[in-house]
């Protein structure tokens, strides 16, 4: 895929435990996906050189969150407002507390075991990287030999 069709970037955040920070977002109009539990990161601006610019850039905007070794992690589709598109969604370890950082965007940042994502309210395709997550190699490496292995 071309890099200038992925309109955004994501992260998958895992802990050692093995559970994901998920972020609420705003429920008010014009936000995409209002009122769903879904992951840290946002559009991509004219001005980011590439995707990993454009998730170091949201995950400090929006939280105040620098991660080391973020690595691209899988394409996901979204769509709002009739407009379509890729979202690469990085993957990340961090083990610290939400309550720790500066949440500029949205709610609330909480960390979810996985078996409660299935009872969150979420966006559609942050609950598909989720599953995708538990259901590949990519759960082994990111939580580094902690958490439910599936």
């Amino acid at each position: 895929m071309d890099e200038t069709e992925i309109l955004g970037a994501a992260a998958l955040i895992v802990n050692d435990d093995g559970e994901y920070l998920l972020h609420l977002r705003d429920d008010l109009p014009g936000v995409v996906d209002p009122g769903t539990w879904s992951l840290l990161g946002g559009t991509r601006d004219a001005d980011d050189p590439s995707v990993e610019a454009t998730i170091v850039r949201e995950l400090e905007e929006e939280a105040g969150l620098v991660l080391q070794g973020l690595r691209r992690f899988t394409l996901a589709r979204n769509s709002w407002e009739g407009v379509s598109g890729s979202i690469q969604v990085f993957l990340g370890r961090w083990n610290g507390g939400p309550e720790a950082l500066v949440l500029t965007e949205g709610v609330m940042l909480r960390w979810f075991p996985v078996a409660m994502v299935p009872r969150l309210r979420m966006c559609p395709w942050a609950e598909d990287v989720i599953r995708l997550h538990r259901t590949t190699s990519g759960w082994l490496v990111a939580a580094s030999g902690a958490g439910p292995r599936f």
